[in-house]
């Protein structure tokens, strides 16, 4: 039977970019990225709920969706690995190697390819019951870690911020900036924070993959109003979109500020908040956490065409 008890570290770090300064604004970076090696990020708050419930139905190990790079299904297998306990993954496409498979296999997930086809069915009724018959001793959890269950498991983040403030030198904090990929942990910080400051999502996706309803969904079923955020597109076009600007930026960003940073997220929401910050959207004076979600294991599969594109002249 599950029972995990696990508390990661709190790293809290102030970015020191030189538009920042320029511009009058702080930002200290929650640094998900380092909790742990393999189980990274914002995953391991959205899995942990998900746990509890497969603890209480007594069921052994998760079963979950994705695609061949899912930072998702990275951080599920690893914690099975980790801690013991079976997992299943259910991907998108047809079978590829990436470095996220590969290491999926390494940790013992069991892999079923999908096709496309079958993986848009994901959101049909019944898509559930054939799996749930040849796995009936693992617990389905959504793609992603999505859903309320997800959601409140992010909320302790607010708790991790208000713990690592004085690291900072900071009295308090006006807002988060955070990427949002299914939207499940920025609905988790507008639930902890229940309107006390604004959380700022930076859309990695397009709008047509249905953030924003998503979102509301999340809050309704919390009995909580739709509001105490906003959503910017920071998609560039498409989901996982790397062209030369991004690419730039992120090694610049990098070299100056010595964060890493994963094209797909949290490069691509950093870039927002420097846009954001460039037309005056953040006033001066501004202190803003943000976020860093991990997702640096995805970055394997971009790393040469993201040295490549970032150094063209």
């Amino acid at each position: 039977m599950l029972e995990i008890r696990w508390s990661p570290p709190v790293s809290l770090q102030p970015l020191a970019l030189g538009w920042l300064a320029a511009a009058g604004v702080e930002v200290g970076v929650l640094r998900l990225d380092l909790i742990d090696p393999l189980i990274s990020g914002n995953k391991w708050y959205k899995l942990a709920p998900h746990l509890a419930a497969a603890a209480r139905q007594g069921a052994e190990g998760l079963i979950s969706l994705g695609g061949p790079h899912s930072n998702h299904l990275h951080a599920l297998a690893a914690a099975g690995r980790r801690f013991a306990f079976p997992t299943a993954g259910l991907l998108r496409g047809e079978p590829c190697e990436t470095p996220t498979v590969r290491d999926l296999q390494t940790f013992g997930m069991h892999l079923h390819w999908l096709g496309y086809g079958g993986y848009r069915a994901r959101h049909r009724d019944g898509f559930w019951d054939v799996w749930r018959e040849r796995y009936p001793r693992l617990h389905p959890v959504p793609e992603g870690g999505g859903g309320l269950p997800g959601a409140l498991g992010c909320t302790v983040l607010r708790d991790m911020l208000l713990s690592g403030l004085e690291a900072l030198g900071w009295p308090d904090y006006h807002g988060w900036w955070l990427a949002a990929g299914t939207g499940t942990t920025l609905a988790g910080l507008v639930l902890a924070e229940a309107g006390a400051h604004p959380v700022h999502g930076a859309l990695a996706v397009p709008a047509s993959h249905g953030v924003a309803p998503q979102v509301r969904a999340i809050l309704t079923e919390a009995g909580m109003a739709d509001v105490g955020y906003r959503l910017l597109d920071a998609s560039r076009g498409g989901f996982a979109r790397l062209d030369a600007g991004l690419a730039r930026f992120i090694l610049d960003s990098e070299r100056e500020g010595g964060i890493p940073l994963d094209p797909v997220y949290t490069g691509k929401a950093l870039l927002a908040l420097r846009e954001q910050v460039e037309c005056g959207g953040i006033p001066r004076g501004s202190r803003l956490v943000f976020v860093h979600t991990g997702g640096l294991q995805g970055r394997r599969a971009l790393a040469e065409r993201l040295q490549r594109l970032g150094t063209r002249g």
